[in-house]
């Protein structure tokens, strides 16, 4: 089964992870012209709104976050504004602009007691990892150091001619503290919106072996394995990571075949 999930070019869904396909994670990105609504219920999840680009109003039962978004392009230096919503939420998504949105999902748990919260741009972590041609820019969305039961949400930009992702890594066997069991999508944007960039999803034993090339707005799934991304010259990648598993833990195990990466 590939594991490139295509987008579509017209109508209010982009791209969506398609039923069953992963245990933990579930994920679509919606575009919406001025006035459209987007109606979300997080059922037994708890999600994550993330708005990519243009201006949103919010509201649900006990919460109503007014002409949110600043930036018009996820390529923009600029961090998000999102929103937690736990299980059991209804909300309702109006568009003050063209809208470009993503709902990430993963198990939530009514016992864990949260709120909807608005995420704000500036309470987003971002930081530069990487060195030389592997540097790439991180806006910590909804990281494991802020309230959820298993979500974790983060995105990345990778300039010109880089690789990111990268050396492999992998986050496939419950063996904290060495690492952690996470399924993850990725959800891509390219600028020049006519790029591509590659992606390879690989495991030890090679039992899965895809390498792909991504076009804008199309998805890739991560069951398991090691997922790096390199970015051609004359484009830059934008990615969302949604990660979820049976603990809200990252914890990483590089490619020992390339971890000598590190030491250059």
């Amino acid at each position: 089964m590939s594991l490139l999930v295509k987008s579509t070019p017209r109508g209010p869904t982009m791209v969506a992870l398609p039923e069953g396909r992963l245990e933990y994670v579930g994920f679509a990105a919606y575009r919406l012209s001025l006035g459209q609504t987007l109606p979300v219920s997080a059922n037994d999840d708890e999600l994550c709104l993330v708005l990519l680009s243009g201006r949103v109003t919010i509201e649900g039962e006990g919460f109503s976050w007014q002409n949110l978004g600043d930036r018009q392009s996820v390529f923009e230096d600029k961090s998000p504004f999102a929103a937690y919503l736990p299980p059991s939420t209804r909300a309702q998504v109006t568009a003050l602009s063209d809208v470009q949105i993503a709902v990430c999902a993963a198990p939530g748990a009514l016992a864990a007691g949260l709120a909807p919260r608005l995420i704000r741009p500036e309470q987003c972590r971002r930081s530069v990892r990487g060195k030389g041609a592997n540097t790439r820019y991180v806006c910590d969305i909804l990281p494991d150091s802020e309230p959820a039961h298993s979500l974790l949400v983060v995105e990345v930009r990778t300039p010109s001619g880089h690789s990111s992702s990268y050396p492999p890594h992998k986050h496939d066997t419950d063996d904290l503290p060495h690492q952690s069991f996470l399924e993850e999508t990725y959800y891509h944007q390219i600028n020049p919106s006519q790029g591509f960039v590659f992606q390879r999803v690989y495991t030890d034993d090679r039992s899965i072996d895809q390498a792909m090339a991504v076009e804008n707005h199309d998805l890739v799934v991560v069951p398991k394995g090691y997922h790096p991304v390199s970015v051609p010259y004359g484009y830059e990648s934008y990615y969302l990571n949604v990660m979820a598993g049976p603990k809200r833990a990252w914890h990483f195990h590089n490619d020992p075949q390339h971890s000598w990466l590190l030491d250059l």
